[in-house]
């Protein structure tokens, strides 16, 4: 098959136009369906015959819950139609890197989406301030006080940040036919739906750690998976021969998505519902029948894998069946988002605050835990759901890589995985261990989790060497795609990677994050709410990864730097980490004062010299790491020269030692001129 008939527009696979039209009759029909879902949820919890201390009116309290809705609806089928376009439909070779016939069809579907998608998140914030500050929209208050609440409150700063990444996604879709930057507009389109966790029961619940986490988890994939779907019966007709293929590439993906919800929501009934009689309240009977809605979708998915899949493989053409079972999953998962929304307006059964008098688990989110002693940093456990998840995820796809290789007679390094297993238990220990769990207790405890996720993890995880790993084992795309593989390679390739993997930027982004994280209001942040706590996980875990990928990796990229221009940075690097532990056991200034005050701890004596503790563990924490990667690094300078010794001495086997030759020869001439 070749790139033209990729591209070429095939025939409709339905040949009458009234079949044609039944097919966006039943997706536009998922609108009304979902609307009268969320209202019966809403009586069906009282959300909406329940005396307010201030109404805000009938236009706002019916009116957010169906703004809410269209704009979940415009959200899941942006990102649906931009992780296709990304991931799944054929590309062309003519110009490398310019979206196809399929992904400019994409694209436009995407553009209409988005723009709606826009407005509904522009009503959302409009019509929840006005439900926060209990006024109709033209009351008084709301004039004063709307400004007030989208730029000051958490939770307007949260709606107005998320309709600012969709207008950067409009604006982006409407400005470029590249893929990179489809990919990037896609990948800001997800990002646009985490600022939504904040909105609901997660973000001021007790457990709101794992709460605001597994309601991330559950939007993305909740909106992946039935996106991806509706776009791919949008784009029925034109990808033509390609169809199965798309299919079975989408089917991947939402496997993937199923395993997210699935997870995500055990964990978020789990904090919601206590015993199973909650499940006989309004709101357990609507996680009831959302449990049946995901179940049937997952049969429905399996049906898909063994039985229709195979089918369109085999008859392109005929795809009526994937359409019948494809319309009968979307009006399943509109149902499904629909009980949704009506959740989130919902009060759950289970309080969702903290007991009034227990200050430290209303601020952290779980109980404390008892004195700090060796043995109960080693064994205290509050399991961290999104990085368990993550680690979970890296081990087992890792492994089943290695068992890929070894299935088809390919060697890999036993070292190498054993690295990599090593690196994933040090993140779970570190994120759901006692280093988690003590972690907002102190400062000194908070370094030992810092200093390990930033020095000890990531060289474990490098020496796993998980992209060259990812080469050999994911398959390659033969109709001008990017599968994952594709684009790891065009990502280690890039520009940008070439600039980040310089020495000298790698180790600036590597010390100087240490200065911007202390010394600013990131560390207060990363303690007091959860969205800055994995953003400082993440921030230390990459840039981490990209210091020792310079140093040590042996992925590919790009060139690396010789082995003592290495050496020199390394320790260069660890000498400002010194100093950076030796300026914090000198501070006289307790950092973050505030967030140890409210935990109850008010002896500023006390702070001060445990932070002075931190200090010489970020002090002390370099050295084992450095000696070890620069063993490494003396290493790998010892086996370059071995294999670069071995292939001249081929080369002198092969030529007779020509080179030899010629420099003697040079020598001659030189001493017969003089």
């Amino acid at each position: 098959m070749t790139a033209e008939d990729l591209q070429a527009p095939p025939a409709p696979a339905v040949p009458t136009a009234s079949r044609v039209g039944a097919v966006e009759a039943v997706l536009l029909g998922c609108i009304p369906l979902a609307a009268l879902l969320l209202f019966a949820g809403l009586l069906m919890t009282g959300a909406l015959g329940g005396a307010l201390l201030a109404d805000p009116g009938p236009l706002v309290t019916r009116g957010l819950p169906v703004a809410r809705l269209v704009s979940d609806g415009a959200a899941a089928v942006t990102i649906g139609l931009l992780l296709l376009s990304t991931f799944a439909l054929p590309g062309q070779r003519a110009i490398p890197g310019e979206a196809s016939e399929s992904q400019r069809a994409a694209l436009r579907f995407a553009r209409r989406s988005a723009a709606v998608w826009l407005l509904a998140s522009a009503a959302v914030l409009v019509l929840t301030g006005a439900d926060v500050l209990g006024g109709p929209l033209g009351s008084a208050a709301f004039r004063t006080q709307f400004l007030f609440f989208a730029t000051r409150l958490e939770l307007g700063q949260a709606l107005l940040l998320s309709l600012a990444c969709v207008a950067i996604v409009l604006l982006t879709l409407l400005c470029t036919r590249r893929v990179s930057w489809i990919a990037f507009a896609g990948a800001l389109a997800v990002f646009a739906l985490l600022p939504l966790s904040l909105s609901g029961h997660a973000a001021g619940s007790d457990e709101h750690g794992n709460a605001v986490s597994s309601l991330a988890i559950h939007l993305v994939g909740v909106t992946a998976w039935s996106g991806g779907l509706v776009a791919l019966l949008l784009l029925r007709r034109r990808v033509g021969a390609a169809f199965g293929s798309v299919a079975a590439r989408y089917s991947v993906l939402a496997g993937w998505a199923f395993f997210a919800v699935a997870l995500s929501g055990i964990v978020n009934a789990s904090l919601r519902l206590e015993s199973p009689a909650d499940l006989l309240t309004g709101y357990g009977l609507l996680v009831l029948a959302k449990s049946v809605l995901l179940v049937l979708l997952g049969l429905a998915g399996i049906w898909h894998r063994r039985r229709i899949l195979p089918r369109l493989a085999a008859a392109p053409a005929d795809r009526r069946a994937f359409v019948r079972l494809a319309l009968a999953e979307v009006l399943l998962l509109t149902a499904a988002m629909g009980l949704a929304v009506a959740l989130s307006r919902s009060t759950p059964p289970v309080s969702q605050a903290a007991p009034a008098a227990d200050a430290f688990r209303g601020l952290v989110g779980y109980p404390e835990p008892p004195p700090l002693t060796l043995g109960r940093m080693l064994t205290e456990w509050h399991p961290d759901w999104a990085f368990l998840t993550l680690a979970g995820i890296l081990l087992g796809t890792y492994l089943a890589g290695v068992v890929k290789l070894r299935r088809r007679g390919d060697p890999w390094p036993v070292l190498r995985g054993v690295s990599w297993v090593a690196g994933c238990l040090a993140l779970v220990y570190l994120t759901s261990g006692g280093p988690g769990v003590y972690g907002p207790t102190s400062f000194s405890t908070h370094m030992i989790q810092h200093m390990g996720l930033m020095m000890g993890v990531p060289p474990l995880l490098v020496l796993g060497a998980p992209i060259l790993l990812a080469m050999r084992a994911l398959p390659v795309r033969h109709d001008a795609s990017r599968g994952l593989r594709e684009w790891l390679l065009l990502l280690v390739h890039s520009r940008v990677a070439g600039v980040v993997s310089t020495p000298i930027v790698a180790a600036g982004i590597f010390a100087t994050s240490l200065v911007a994280f202390y010394y600013t209001g990131w560390f207060p942040f990363s303690l007091s709410e959860h969205q800055g706590h994995v953003l400082m996980v993440l921030h230390f875990l990459l840039s981490g990864y990209l210091f020792y990928w310079v140093l040590i990796g042996v992925d590919p990229g790009p060139q690396r730097p010789s082995p003592p221009l290495r050496l020199l940075v390394l320790l260069a690097t660890i000498a400002f980490h010194a100093f950076f532990g030796l300026a914090l056991m000198s501070q006289t200034e307790v950092l973050a004062l505030d967030w140890w005050h409210a935990l109850g701890r008010t002896d500023d004596a006390a702070l001060l010299a445990d932070q002075n503790t931190g200090g010489g563990l970020a002090w002390g924490a370099g050295e084992v790491p450095t000696v070890l990667v620069a063993m490494m690094v003396v290493r790998q300078w010892i086996s370059s020269d071995t294999r670069t010794a071995r292939r001249t001495d081929r080369a002198a086997e092969r030529d007779g030692d020509a080179e030899l030759a010629a420099y003697n020869e040079r020598l001659a001439a030189l001493s017969r001129r003089d």
